[in-house]
């Protein structure tokens, strides 16, 4: 029997202290995504982006990276058939697009498909994802700047005569000290940058115009040369060639991607993201498998040599003259900077998302009050990027963003199917037809072309994960907002 008159002790039933797996397992609940969106330190991003800037900026992300700068390096690795390997890459793009177009009107926020894992399947999955992206997006834009020298010397050839000499105009491993052009156009982007999502966003569109009409012209011309012989061996080095310069221009479509990081600065997100995505996919693909066929009807695929200015060549070649050569090197010098603009844009808008949620230092999420973009994070992500590209070869470059791409994709494939199960009742502006399978289908065309790639590419892969699992586990995990109890 208890004495009533002894004392009582009270002991407070603390909460258990969640376990590893449960705390890298967190998720960000969908709601508090959105409502979040925009928001920064010191301010927030405006919502000034239409259907029409969207596209755009998705055009400008993807058209230019692999007709004017790795065709000349896919083409010897393929073929004739470098025009299927277009195909497969825009076949694997679509189907990984489909599933991005519907989480980018589920959950419209600048993240892309970092925030899309962080939502289905848990924190240390979206670091990943995200860590992916910064190698996707940070490497695609040096791989670009790149290639933005070859064609700029083209210009300057036919136009003044004289060119950028190899120590100051490529990088170190392919004759040069220092690559100058490649710095000079991150720069140029960082600036246009610097002004707002919306004067980028103008300046970008008629960067675009120009390309495309640059591209039809391209074709107006060099069909003229074109001969059907080129095409007798039509697959030299058979499907695994194919295969292996379908995952290197698997890089050229990560503009949908682009896209998708402006969920906080489009009007109408959940209406716009998904015809954007879609369409600017369509517009790209069929101009890619346009030009290329053009571009191996017109030139033997044994004498691209790895040219990085192989359209201009082409246009020289057909015609005689160099006039049209220098007029399609100045529309590629303008075209390949539209590429560095969006795709830099994408890379400081994911680490602004990532910084919101703790992840990554606070210094990349600040946003400027009057301009309403992320300075710092600009200039950071810029200078990080111009110096990559003056100190690295394009073609190791290339790779390294397609392994990144392809790594994000498939999980983006496998969040759309995990959203759909557990949260099924969400409004959705747009849904993937055939679900689960077309999901599954381009998670195994995403987890094919990652086997195409070279074994020095997974290695660089594999070293880049392993520092971003360090940095996740130093920093992020302790600083993340869901860690906290204000969080």
């Amino acid at each position: 029997m208890l004495d009533q008159g002894a004392p009582t002790h009270h002991r407070t039933q603390e909460a258990p202290t969640p376990g590893l797996g449960a705390r890298v397992m967190r998720r960000k609940p969908v709601e508090r995504l959105v409502a979040e969106g925009g928001q920064g330190e010191g301010g927030a991003l405006r919502r000034s982006l239409g259907l029409w800037q969207l596209t755009m900026i998705s055009i400008g992300a993807t058209l230019g990276t692999g007709i004017f700068v790795v065709l000349g390096e896919a083409v010897p690795k393929a073929g004739p058939a470098v025009t299927l390997s277009f195909v497969i890459a825009g076949l694997t793009a679509l189907f990984s697009a489909l599933s991005y177009a519907e989480l980018a009107g589920t959950i419209p926020v600048a993240g892309s498909s970092y925030s899309y894992a962080y939502a289905t399947m848990g924190e240390l999955i979206a670091w990943v994802c995200g860590w992916c992206l910064v190698l996707e997006y940070g490497v695609s834009v040096a791989a670009v700047a790149v290639g933005w020298g070859e064609y700029l010397n083209e210009l300057l050839d036919g136009t003044i005569g004289v060119t950028i000499p190899d120590a100051l105009s490529a990088p170190p491993g392919d004759g040069g000290v220092f690559n100058l052009p490649a710095l000079i156009v991150v720069l140029l982007a960082m600036a246009f940058l610097l002004g707002g999502a919306r004067e980028s966003a103008r300046a970008n569109t008629v960067m675009v115009v120009v390309k495309i009409a640059a591209l039809a012209l391209f074709c107006a011309i060099g069909i003229q040369g074109f001969r059907s012989g080129n095409y007798e061996h039509f697959m030299p080095l058979g499907m695994a060639g194919v295969s292996a310069a379908g995952a290197t221009l698997f890089f050229s479509y990560i503009g949908f991607d682009a896209a998708s990081t402006a969920g906080e600065e489009a009007k109408n997100a959940q209406r716009d993201l998904p015809r954007a995505i879609m369409l600017s996919l369509v517009i790209v693909t069929a101009l890619y498998v346009l030009v290329a066929a053009v571009a191996v009807g017109a030139k033997p695929w044994q004498h691209f040599n790895d040219s990085e200015a192989a359209l201009a060549q082409i246009m020289r070649e057909v015609t005689g003259q160099s006039f049209w050569g220098t007029l399609l090197a100045f529309c590629a010098v303008i075209a390949i900077a539209s590429v560095v603009l969006t795709v830099l844009y994408g890379q400081t808008r994911i680490l602004f998302a990532m910084s919101r949620d703790g992840l990554v230092p606070k210094v990349f999420g600040r946003v400027h009050p009057k301009t309403g973009a992320p300075r710092a994070n600009t200039v950071i992500v810029s200078l990080f990027c111009g110096v990559l590209a003056a100190a690295i070869p394009l073609g190791q470059l290339a790779d390294a963003t397609s392994i990144g791409t392809l790594f994000a994709f498939a999980l983006v494939n496998i969040a759309v199917v995990v959203l759909r199960r557990t949260r099924p009742d969400m409004p959705r502006t747009f849904r993937v037809p055939l679900s689960p399978v077309f999901p599954a289908l381009g998670f195994g065309f995403c987890v094919w072309m990652m086997g195409s790639l070279s074994t020095v590419t997974w290695v660089v892969f594999g070293v880049w994960m392993a520092a971003g699992l360090v940095f996740y586990f130093g920093y992020g995990h302790r600083r993340s907002r869901l860690a906290t109890p204000e969080g």
